[in-house]
């Protein structure tokens, strides 16, 4: 049976204003999505959408793209995505994270790399290493690995270089 009207049928199909309305999403307590400032357009210029991994699914594999990404279920794989991660309380990812804001709910186990910005919210945790641009935790979020934030690309690399150079010992 078709969710929609069919004017090329006759019969099948919602009539005309009987087509039900999509479920309400319920919003996240302690997530909220990223100021208009801080968020990043799509292909096109247009404002990126958002995917949606629910409560309740668990998914396996890897994650590409440019968008949104929330996850209020579990998903074990890598993510690589140009726009923002929202992990939901209750939610889990088991993999590396690449993205350009990362806002942690519930649970991640893997390392957040090259994020213009992380937040650890209350009751969210990490437990891994970050490399962002700048890290926000909230009062009663935990966290277990090493931390590097302030540093934008450049100073990065050659931080990397002069670290790679003093332990082979050719400063």
């Amino acid at each position: 049976m078709a969710l929609w009207k069919d004017t090329n049928s006759s019969g099948s199909g919602f009539a005309s204003g009987s087509v039900p309305a999509p479920p309400a999403r319920d919003a996240a307590p302690n997530v909220a999505p990223l100021p208009e400032t801080q968020r990043r357009p799509g292909r096109g210029g247009a404002e990126a959408k958002e995917s949606i991994i629910a409560a309740g699914l668990t998914l396996e594999g890897k994650i590409n793209g440019t968008g949104h990404v929330r996850v209020a279920g579990r998903f074990k794989g890598d993510v690589h995505i140009d726009g923002t991660l929202t992990l939901d309380p209750g939610a889990r990812i088991e993999g590396h994270v690449k993205a350009a804001a990362v806002i942690v709910g519930g649970e991640l186990l893997g390392n957040i790399v090259d994020a213009e910005q992380v937040d650890l919210r209350e009751g969210g945790r990490i437990e891994g290493d970050i490399k962002a641009g700048s890290f926000t935790v909230a009062s009663g979020a935990r966290m277990r690995g090493k931390v590097e934030f302030g540093w934008d690309r450049a100073s990065s690399a050659d931080a990397d270089a002069l670290t790679e150079s003093v332990i082979t010992g050719t400063v």
